[in-house]
């Protein structure tokens, strides 16, 4: 055969493959409103920068009549690309072959690529898109998935790992998305539970929905299993985009520096926060009157919106924000916000990446609930995850600070860099009504007119302890500043501690409070 036929030959199989189950799968596929494994890849990556790896890989199951099919693929495309020019690892898995399915040689071309970010120190991106584990493959579907968990867990902290649920994720297969950096979800295609309906349904007699159990608003707002919410896939892919300019691509690496900008915020920030400290207001003003260009990519925006996390850039370095979110329960700290928090630290500690929070919270939300909950297991998270981080970190006391929040929003006396207070901030160990009826409880009761005599005795405290200058006195503060100051103190924060080095004693790893 001459190499004209070879090549020849070379591109009707590879047609052949690329078609996945067939043109009739495809059209079922698109009939749900989704797109196919390689469109997506290549709506993701840069024009032209797709190259496929172990196209013609096939199962090798015989059991059960699986000898006779043929699975172009095994059901899943693996390779690399560029995303603006900077390469990453990427798998999808192709629902029309076999549901997406996994069994061995498919979970084997996604360990392969995942090795290979690894050992390249590139993000990796997994779009999953499955009916869960290959049952005619018996425990070699098993296997695979523990494969796979395996290298979620050695690669964290090491590269990126970005999850996109673009289908049904159920089983075991959900815990490889679980285990991974970033979880993106699409609204009515995004689908994610450990059982399915049936089967609650079967041992528990309950009736659900799909879309109710596992749907992408139940893990974007409920249980915070998903970063970010898109309505369509394309738009899902753009959020995926905004967020690699952000981060680093390996942990030895900074994220990438862009141009620096000034904040478009229009007006002036000591506006923001109201005359009333007890009204509320959106803190993500305020964090959009401080970064480049005013532009804040929030993560988990509709999970524990009581606090809010984020990327920023400052002077075009990329930074994270944790601030308190008055808006939401006066910006209380509960369990999911401290999960969600504290996750949201180690992630910004692995990858180099600068720490700023903002401080505005009465403390850790009261009530038998929050108890029985595990509240303290839960808000200790938040404690570990600021002492443990050696990035620069630096807080900016907005407001309230009272009780365990101060302690707990990275507090001086947790090893911040950095901590500046604006005058309005009140920093004690509990809000000025709750004190003063405590401290002059007696004083209260015996004046002719309690009402009056509280009010007295609450300014009398605000005025000798809730304020910044106590703290400031103590050295606890480092400069009390006008809220216009707070751009120009942050950029030079960041700067001065650039090289920061935080040596710490030798441990295989700590405890946190899981």
């Amino acid at each position: 055969m001459s190499l004209k036929k070879h090549i020849l030959d070379l591109r009707k199989r590879r047609e052949k493959v690329q078609l996945g189950g067939g043109e009739k799968a495809i059209e079922k596929q698109m009939a749900m409103g989704k797109m196919t494994a390689r469109s997506r890849i290549l709506a993701l990556l840069d024009n032209e920068s797709f190259t496929e790896y172990d196209l013609f890989v096939e199962h090798e199951a015989r059991d059960f009549g699986m000898d006779k099919k043929q699975l172009h693929g095994d059901g899943v495309i693996i390779g690399t690309g560029t995303i603006y020019g900077a390469p990453v690892c990427i798998f999808a898995q192709d629902f029309t072959v076999a549901g997406g399915s996994l069994g061995l040689m498919h979970a084997r071309k996604i360990t392969k690529i995942m090795d290979h970010a690894l050992k390249m120190r590139v993000p990796l991106i997994g779009i999953n898109d499955s009916g869960g584990a290959r049952i005619q493959e018996g425990v070699n579907s098993l296997a695979g998935y523990g494969e796979i968990f395996y290298r979620n867990t050695i690669a964290s902290g090491v590269i990126p790992q970005i999850s996109v649920i673009l289908g049904p994720c159920a089983g075991g297969a959900v815990y490889s998305p679980a285990l991974t950096d970033f979880v993106f979800v699409v609204d009515q295609i995004s689908k994610m539970f450990i059982t399915g309906p049936s089967v609650i349904k079967t041992v528990l007699g309950e009736e659900i929905s799909m879309e109710e159990l596992g749907g992408a608003r139940v893990h974007a707002e409920i249980t915070g299993n998903a970063h970010f919410f898109a309505g369509s896939e394309m738009e899902c892919f753009e959020q995926i985009k905004k967020l690699i300019t952000f981060i680093p691509w390996n942990n030895t690496q900074k994220a990438r520096a862009f141009p620096p900008k000034e904040p478009k915020f229009k007006g002036n920030i000591e506006d923001i926060i109201p005359a009333d400290p007890k009204q509320p207001y959106d803190v993500r003003d305020v964090i959009k009157a401080i970064v480049d260009d005013s532009d804040f990519f929030e993560i988990q925006e509709f999970f524990a919106p009581n606090i809010v996390i984020g990327f920023g850039r400052m002077n075009g370095q990329t930074t994270g924000f944790v601030a308190n979110q008055p808006l939401v329960l006066a910006g209380v700290l509960d369990c999911d916000s401290s999960d969600k928090a504290a996750r949201f630290i180690r992630y910004c500690n692995a990858f180099n990446i600068p720490i700023i929070t903002l401080e505005d919270m009465p403390g850790y939300l009261p009530g038998v609930d929050q108890e029985h909950a595990g509240v303290i297991r839960h808000g200790a998270k938040v404690l570990y995850a600021y002492s443990e981080a050696t990035v620069p970190k630096i807080t900016v006391i907005l407001r309230k600070a009272y009780g365990g929040g101060y302690i707990a929003m990275n507090s001086r006396h947790l090893g911040a860099d950095f901590m500046f207070a604006w005058p309005m901030a009140e920093i004690a160990v509990m809000g000025p009504e709750g004190a003063a009826n405590i401290i002059f409880k007696k004083e209260i009761e015996e004046a002719e007119d309690p009402d009056a005599m509280r009010e007295v005795k609450v300014q009398e405290y605000i005025e000798r302890f809730a304020n910044p200058y106590v703290a400031a006195a103590k050295g606890y503060i480092d400069s009390v500043i006008e809220p216009s100051e707070t751009r120009h103190l942050l950029l030079h924060a960041i700067e001065v501690s650039s090289n920061k080095n935080d040596q710490r004693p030798y441990k295989k790893h700590g405890i946190p409070p899981f």
